[in-house]
């Protein structure tokens, strides 16, 4: 194999008289008797190659063979105006085979049809699509503008481990035996949080870390089992002052990776009004369909609306007549998942309000209905009461499915804001707390005092951004005093011995002249999924795993040899 002179993206008018040679995958071949045209790819394009005539060679290639091509670029009588190749074509003199190709399982091209399993079963061939490699290219231009911003600012790149301790983090850990202590487990990091903050003990005040994080939950189209996480954090530095770096960040990531100017400083939204204007704590605000507050029917209707939290609602504009009762039914599944049984919907239909809901209310109140929620002829109203959460968030999920199925996203834009001021706990169903975001967000200093009395009055200096309806980032200032943090290990119901156990080294180096530190991370997939314009993780992570967190290339995960397991000193017990 010769080296080649040029790349497939990279012949222009300029060239034309060049002798080249050329080297790629043979994307489409075209016999048009007389004459035979090959357009030739490789990672940076197309060039048209153009054959005179047929021999063995040209009869043998067929497509997603590799070949090397040596020719003449001429001027194209036709251009092709969609390709930065296409006007020219290279004249071939003479091509040789390098590698023959079986018949691939789908069509090498931008759009396929091919069902994902299958395309996850030959990712190396789903990954020559140009689509997907302008994915992974997006995915390197974010880290490089990343590491380009942050090491401008003295910020190191530290490693942390990636086998570790299991602790309690909010997600179920991944396991990993050690052969050496038998019955002994590492962990695979949910982040790297503990690690970064004994960072900051340890005196390097500006750290970061694109990281390799490990969860075993649930997934989702935006959620994997293994992502990567832009990992930052900082001493000495006051929230306000690690915001604005933060947003410096994103602008500058945005800026070089699709030319998209961020205005800044970004908008920061209380999640108390995140919830209730949107139902959500990462709202998608470019469109407004914002809820609204019925919390006058509390003096009517029956039992269940005296007795609730709030009683929130939400108008789905000129859908009455299209709201039939199976719609009504998969809008209900929405509102189980988050303990509503399910929503009440009232029809403005020819001026009257309709729905068997209405029983319990006079005509005064109905007109009050209408003048609060702003109804228009055909508009469907959902009311949704309960726990307060549990109002607003299944309201929210309805408004985020509703504002893309009625198209109210502005094509084009990008929506960047933070949610700040978030509880430091949540109630868990069972009588105690759970951390809103981690154990060792720092709560806010006015709130201390409500750690003895109220734990759920305790706001905490965190903070996420949120980027077109997707939590992009999340962080805060953490805990740097030992008493404090002592006395959030206990609200979560942490014994001291199980401190002892999943922290001690943590909680002994909080005794060492600590200094005030905080950051964040951004989810560098996430982030990728954004500024590619898709709403499928796993188009952006070169191998990902499918919903059911198994690799159809692999087969991973896959039972191991009995061999393995006894020098584990593990037993599988396999239900019959």
């Amino acid at each position: 194999m010769k080296d080649r002179t040029h790349n497939n993206g990279e012949l222009r008018l300029s060239d034309v008289g060049k002798k080249v040679h050329l080297i790629g995958w043979v994307s489409k071949k075209r016999n048009l008797g007389s004459i035979i045209f090959l357009d030739l790819r490789d990672r940076y394009g197309y060039t048209q190659i153009f054959i005179e005539e047929e021999n063995e060679i040209i009869k043998q290639i067929k497509s997603e063979y590799l070949i090397e091509v040596d020719g003449i670029v001429r001027k194209r009588n036709s251009p092709n105006k969609d390709l930065a190749t296409g006007e020219i074509e290279v004249v071939a003199e003479k091509i040789t085979i390098l590698n023959s190709s079986k018949q691939p399982p789908f069509l090498i091209q931008d759009e396929t049809d091919a069902l994902e399993d299958t395309r996850l079963k030959y990712r190396y061939l789903d990954l020559r699509r140009p689509k997907m490699q302008r994915y992974l290219f997006i995915r390197n231009a974010i880290c490089k503008a990343t590491r380009a911003y942050l090491e401008s600012l003295d910020f190191i790149e530290v490693e942390t481990p990636v086998l570790t301790l299991s602790s309690p983090e909010g997600a179920r850990d991944y396991l990993v035996p050690s052969r050496v202590k038998k019955g002994c487990f590492y962990a695979l990091p949910q982040s790297p949080q503990i690690f970064k903050q004994l960072l900051m003990v340890a005196g390097f005040e500006r750290y970061y870390q694109i990281v390799r994080c490990f969860r075993d939950e649930d997934l989702r189209a935006d959620r994997q089992p293994d992502f990567t996480q832009i990992d930052i954090e900082t001493s000495f530095l006051s929230q306000n002052q690690i915001l604005t770096l933060l947003e410096n960040l994103i602008a500058r990531i945005f800026k070089d990776v699709i030319g998209y100017e961020v205005s800044l400083p970004l908008r920061r939204m209380p999640y108390k009004e995140a919830i209730e204007r949107f139902g959500s704590d990462k709202p998608d605000t470019r469109y407004g369909m914002e809820l609204i507050d019925l919390s006058f029917l509390k003096a009517f209707g029956p039992d269940s609306f005296k007795n609730s939290e709030t009683i929130k609602g939400l108008v789905l504009q000129n859908q009455a007549s299209v709201t039939t009762r199976k719609v009504l039914d998969e809008l209900n599944l929405t509102a189980n998942k988050f303990g509503i049984r399910s929503f009440i919907a009232l029809k403005y239909q020819n001026g009257t309000l309709e729905g068997s809901f209405l029983k319990f209310f006079d005509d005064e109140t109905k007109e009050k209905i209408i003048a609060e929620a702003n109804l228009k002829e055909n508009d469907l109203l959902l009311i949704s009461n309960g726990k307060h959460r549990s109002a607003c968030f299944s309201l929210g999920a309805i408004r985020s499915i509703y504002g893309k199925k009625l198209g109210l996203i502005p094509s084009g834009t990008h929506d960047l804001l933070y949610i700040v001021d978030f509880p430091l706990f949540q109630e868990d169903g069972n009588g105690g707390y759970v951390s809103e975001h981690h154990p060792f967000t720092r709560p806010r200093d006015e709130d201390l005092k409500y750690l003895d009395e109220d734990p759920l009055k305790v706001y905490g200096s965190c903070y996420d951004m949120v980027i077109d309806g997707y939590e992009t980032l999340s962080g805060s200032l953490r805990i740097y005093d030992q008493e404090v943090q002592k006395k959030v290990f206990a609200i979560l119901g942490l014994t001291p011995d199980q401190v002892r156990a999943k922290f001690g080294y943590f909680v002994d180096a909080l005794q060492y002249g600590t200094p005030p530190h905080g950051g964040g991370a951004f989810g560098l997939d996430r982030l990728t999924m954004i500024l590619s314009n898709t709403e499928n993780i796993r188009d952006v992570i070169a191998f990902p795993k499918n919903l059911s967190a198994t690799c159809p290339m692999t087969n991973a995960p896959m039972p191991v040899d009995d061999a393995q397991l006894e020098d584990l000193g593990i037993q599988v017990l396999r239900k019959e």
